[in-house]
């Protein structure tokens, strides 16, 4: 890694975490932790079809059992408006979110909701869950891809068009949307083409695997006002969520974002919260509801399975000259797939004059998808690296070598509009180059694959308020909830700008009523995003204590400058004053006006682009077909990296993930759409004993829109293994795959077939 400029005293420090005690010794509140008096439990009734009618609900036995408080089915929720809603990177509708969380006259995938019970325990709840009868007509389902876009599949929505498809479509189908970027001229871009390789591929479904369940409480009370708290990557959207499906007034709804088990990216929606608001307002009690692992896999998004055809092609010398791409990703029972963003990250690493990439969103009987890091980017970005690898082969070239010659550069056009500033993919497949890692020889049986990846990253709306105490202390307020480190990163630019010592800023999360609006967290934004609004929050505080210091001096607040924590004279005509610090200003803050504070309120912009390079070593055994992962090397341009240790495990985190989702990790339907492995038994991702170390390596290019140079990290890493590990995987077996996961009776089987 770089080192930073001599300048920083705390950015780009390993700092104590200041959440780390609490969770080392239990004391953090997690969702599920909260107990309040007279609470009940909630429990919910699913469906055992992927696609069925709802003839009738019976729930007059569950209501008679002694010890049941509230039973609610879709007939006591309000039909939410047709309003689209921003859910993370994507957005949805808000009534197709009202039918996810609680189903009306159709079930669309098993798991699906149909009622729900709160009752004095949770034994009483599933005794309940157990007396509510359901009639259903079943109906044919469809559970593939590309099985759904045909003519005859089953039809989940008969009011449904095909978006973006001009004239209109006279007939529905599962087909929601289409998206296109484009850029030069593809046709005369193969046709100076040496070489082109055009192959299809396949993804599975993957969940996100966070270890904490969704989980909720709920307190409507007779005032009409509501308190949730809750498991959850945004508040803000929680209580957006509730106050749109329950017809809500927004200003009676409170959300605390409790302490976070993982989300990447899964919980930036909604399944419980408006359930147990509903039971809340039913029964007169505060209610708690929380998933089981089975409800989890069950009934909350995974990201989507996609089917693809990736066509490039290159000259002699190894310029890639063409590249077109059609992608079909599966949105689960409602639209709104992650395939734009698939779309727009495809080929994005390259410098190519002549782009096409057009991305269908389909939807099947599945759970509807959400977020899971980088959202669409792994699977596109998947096999367009399986083909630089082929091209690299057929051309000769070493596949870095033929990375950096066509790697995007400050300058090159994105196919999909933007032209980028100050990157680094070049210095990560150069770092990647010069490491050792990739120098060193292999054995039989053993393979080296590469991969590079690309993310956008986002800004948004982020609040930020400083507050000097009493003893010069520092309290920082912030609305994004903590699911990578971010507390730290806040306390750590908040010091670095004051001037302060980084033990003396405590930082906190605070609820909805608390301060102003937060996008949620997600898209690797808080740290660029909130950041930034916490810089600007604590530069006002900063102008407060310099006018604070010009009162004290009875001069012109003109003539005070601010410089290591510290309030001086801008020079020696000011006059021979000294140095007033932070603890100096608040002592004598009552008799200069009072309380000391600053706050922002943004809309972050310029969210700095991000690139990484990856290396995997693996090592197939011939008979098994098992995949041991030797060695692996993360490089990325990190911007710059406030908190290093945190940025680390970022990049080990999303490669872990990554090699699950390209060795392990698949949802498993039967006949019925059921889905056969909803547990971590059987949906099986890397534990530490499936994983060597994996070295990072950090690139900076700061970000030159940020203080800091903040580019977010959290994205790019679970991008390049898939076809890293990949690419690996067929140097080892010398057949190439097209389709996830490599599990080993796939490698067997491909194996068998080339003998």
């Amino acid at each position: 890694m770089n080192e930073q400029p001599k300048q920083f005293k705390w950015v780009g420090t390993r700092t104590i975490r200041p959440d780390g005690v609490d969770k080392v010794t239990g004391r953090a509140m997690y969702g599920a932790d909260l107990v309040l008096p007279g609470m009940l439990q909630g429990k919910v009734v699913r469906s055992p079809h992927a696609h069925a009618r709802i003839k009738s609900i019976d729930t007059s036995k569950a209501e008679a059992l002694t010890g049941v408080r509230a039973v609610i089915t879709a007939a006591d929720m309000p039909l939410a408006d047709p309003t689209p809603v921003a859910a993370g990177e994507a957005m949805i509708n808000l009534r197709d979110l009202s039918e996810n969380v609680i189903a009306r006259e159709k079930v669309l995938y098993e798991g699906q909701t149909v009622a729900a019970v709160a009752a004095n325990t949770v034994e009483i709840a599933e005794q309940a869950v157990a007396l509510i009868t359901v009639e259903y007509e079943v109906l044919p389902h469809v559970i593939d891809v590309l099985e759904a876009m045909k003519d005859d599949a089953p039809l989940l929505h008969d009011d449904m068009f095909t978006g973006g498809v001009k004239p209109k479509p006279e007939k529905p189908s599962n087909v929601a949307n289409r998206v296109e970027f484009s850029l030069g001229d593809i046709d005369a871009g193969f046709a100076a083409a040496d070489v082109v390789i055009e192959k299809d591929f396949t993804t599975e479904p993957v969940h996100q695997g966070y270890i904490e369940p969704h989980a909720v409480v709920a307190d409507a009370n007779p005032e009409g006002k509501v308190d949730i708290w809750c498991s959850s990557q945004g508040h803000f959207m929680v209580r957006t969520f509730v106050a749109g499906l329950l017809k809500i007034d927004m200003s009676k709804i409170k959300v605390t974002a409790a302490e976070i088990g993982g989300g990447f990216g899964g919980k930036t929606t909604v399944y419980l919260e408006p359930l147990a608001v509903m039971l809340s307002s039913k029964s007169g009690r505060p209610v708690r509801m929380v998933m089981s692992r089975d409800e989890v896999f069950r009934a909350s998004g995974p990201t989507s399975g996609a089917a693809m055809t990736i066509k490039m092609g290159a000259k002699k010398d190894g310029t890639i000259v063409a590249c077109d791409a059609t992608l079909y990703l599966q949105a689960g029972a409602w639209p709104g797939s992650p395939v734009g963003p698939a779309a727009m990250t495809a080929f994005a690493p390259y410098d190519v004059d002549n782009v096409r990439v057009i991305g269908f969103d389909v939807v099947s009987n599945r759970q509807k998808v959400v977020a899971y890091r980088a959202p669409g980017a792994p699977i596109s970005e998947y096999g367009v690296e399986c083909i630089v690898d082929e091209l690299a082969i057929e051309l000769g070239i070493d596949p870095l070598e033929l990375r950096a010659k066509n790697g995007a550069k400050e300058g090159t056009q994105a196919a999909y509009g933007v032209k980028f500033g100050a990157i680094g993919m070049q210095e990560t497949v150069a770092a990647a180059q010069a490491s050792e890692h990739y120098k060193i020889p292999l054995g039989p049986n053993q393979g080296r694959g590469v991969a590079s990846g690309f993310w956008f990253n986002i800004g948004g709306e982020s609040c930020a308020g400083i507050r000097i105490n009493e003893d010069g202390s520092v309290s920082l307020t912030e609305g994004s909830p903590d699911i990578g480190g971010s507390r730290a990163s806040m306390a750590m630019m908040a010091a670095e700008t004051l001037g302060v010592d980084y033990h003396k800023v405590k930082p906190s999360v605070v609820d909805t009523d608390a301060t102003g609006y937060h996008f949620v967290t997600g898209g690797s934004r808080v740290t660029f995003a909130t950041g930034m609004a916490v810089v600007e929050a604590t530069k006002a505080a900063i102008d407060e204590l310099r006018a604070r210091a010009a009162m004290v001096w009875e001069v012109d607040v003109d003539g005070v400058i601010w410089e290591d924590g510290h309030a001086k004279p801008a020079s020696s005509n000011v006059g021979d004053f000294e140095p007033m610090s932070v603890v100096d200003l608040a002592a004598v803050a009552n008799k200069t006006g009072g309380p000391i504070s600053g706050h922002a309120d943004i809309n972050a912009k310029g969210a700095g682009p991000a690139f990484g390079t990856h290396i995997c070593d693996v090592e197939v055994d011939p008979d098994t077909g098992h995949v041991t992962v030797l060695r692996y090397t993360a490089v990325q341009d990190v911007g710059r990296a406030i908190h290093p240790s945190y940025v680390e495990g970022q990049l080990q985190g999303g490669a872990a993930q990554g090699i699950g989702w390209a060795l392990n990790e698949a949802y498993i339907y039967d006949e019925n759409g059921r889905l056969e492995n909803p547990g971590f038994l059987d949906y099986r991702v890397p534990v530490a004993s499936d994983l060597p170390m994996i070295d990072t390596v950090l690139i900076e290019i700061p970000n030159p829109t940020h203080p800091f140079g903040v580019r977010g990290v959290g994205e790019v890493p679970i991008i390049p293994p898939l076809a890293a590990v990949s690419n690996a995987v067929s140097a080892a077996t010398g057949v190439r795959f097209n389709a996830l996961p490599l599990s080993p009776p796939a490698i067997v089987a491909a194996v068998d077939a080339k003998k």
